[in-house]
C-alpha cells in the first residue's frame, strides 16, 4: 500500500495476466487446454504454459493429467470461505433493512437462528410515529413469532417438549395446527404472525441462506396491526423475499436456478 494510505495504482502485468486465465477459466467449461486459454485471454501460449504453471502449483488452478487439460484449483474454495467467514452479517444486511423499511414503512430486523428461539441482532426502526418496538438481544419465541416459524421450518429448530406457552388469544398452542403452518411456511418460503406474540403486533419474515445454504439469518418486517394489516402485509412480501434473496447472495449462497444454470 502506497504511503498515502490507499493502495497503488501501478500494477504488475504478470498478476494481471494470470488473474485473466483464472476468470477464463471461471467462464469457461470446466476444463480447458493451453491454446485454447491462450486464444481467449489474448497471450503467447509460451506465457500461459509459465502462468499456469505457477498458478498450479499454488493451488488456484489445478492441471487435469488425464486430458492435459486444467480447470479451477479447490484452493480458490479455501479463499472464498475465508472471505464469506470475514463479512459481518450486520454490516451486509443493514443497507437492505434500511430498504425495507423505505419499501414498506415498517421497522425490519436481522435475527441470528437459535435454539430454539432466534436473537434480533439488528434493526431499524420505521419512520411513523406509530412503530412496533425492536430490541437487540429480544428472543424470538419460536411458535410466537415470524422469525420463529421461520427458524422452525428452515433451520431444523426443534420445540422442546411440553406445553407451548400462550401469549396473546391468536398464540398457537396446539403442535398439529403449528405444524401444518410451519410447512405452509416452508412452501411459502416466508412466514406470518398476526398478534400471536403480542396483541395487535404482525409481522413477516423470510430466511437468509448462507452459502452452503443453510439458514445463516432470519429478516424480519414488523409493524402495528391497524396499519400492517392483510392488504401491506401481503404488498410486503415481494420487497422482503428480494431483500433477503439479496442478503443471502451476498453471504454466497447460489439458489437452486443459479446451481442448474
Amino acid at each position: 500500500m502506497a504511503r498515502t494510505g490507499r493502495p497503488a495504482t501501478r500494477r504488475v502485468a504478470a498478476v494481471e495476466r494470470a488473474v485473466t486465465l483464472v476468470e477464463a477459466l471461471a467462464d469457461a467449461e470446466p476444463e480447458l487446454g493451453t491454446n485454447e486459454l491462450a486464444r481467449r485471454a489474448g497471450l503467447h501460449p509460451s506465457s500461459v504454459s509459465r502462468l499456469l504453471a505457477t498458478l498450479v502449483a499454488s493451488g488456484l488452478v489445478e492441471h487435469v493429467e488425464e486430458s492435459g487439460r486444467y480447470r479451477l484449483g479447490l484452493r480458490l474454495l479455501d479463499l472464498g470461505n475465508a472471505v464469506l467467514a470475514r463479512l459481518d452479517l450486520r454490516d451486509v444486511a443493514r443497507p437492505h433493512l434500511r430498504a425495507l423499511v423505505h419499501e414498506t414503512g415498517e421497522t425490519a430486523t436481522l435475527s441470528a437462528p437459535g435454539d430454539p428461539d432466534a436473537v434480533t441482532v439488528d434493526f431499524v426502526e420505521s419512520g411513523s410515529s406509530v412503530q412496533s418496538v425492536a430490541r437487540l438481544g429480544r428472543p424470538s419465541v419460536a411458535h410466537a413469532t415470524a422469525t420463529g416459524k421461520v427458524a422452525l421450518a428452515f433451520g431444523g429448530v426443534t420445540l422442546p417438549p411440553g406445553a407451548l406457552r400462550s401469549f396473546t388469544a391468536r398464540t398457537i398452542v396446539d403442535r398439529a395446527q403449528l405444524e401444518d403452518e410451519v410447512r405452509r411456511a416452508r412452501a411459502a418460503g416466508w412466514a406470518r404472525a398476526e398478534g400471536e406474540r403480542e396483541d395487535g403486533l404482525n409481522a413477516l419474515a423470510a430466511p437468509v441462506r448462507g452459502s452452503g445454504g443453510q439458514l445463516a439469518a432470519v429478516l424480519g418486517l414488523q409493524g402495528p396491526a391497524p396499519r400492517f394489516g392483510e392488504e401491506a402485509m401481503a404488498s410486503a412480501i415481494a420487497p422482503l423475499l428480494a431483500r433477503a434473496a439479496a442478503v443471502s447472495h451476498a453471504l454466497g449462497w447460489r439458489g437452486p436456478d443459479e446451481e442448474d444454470s
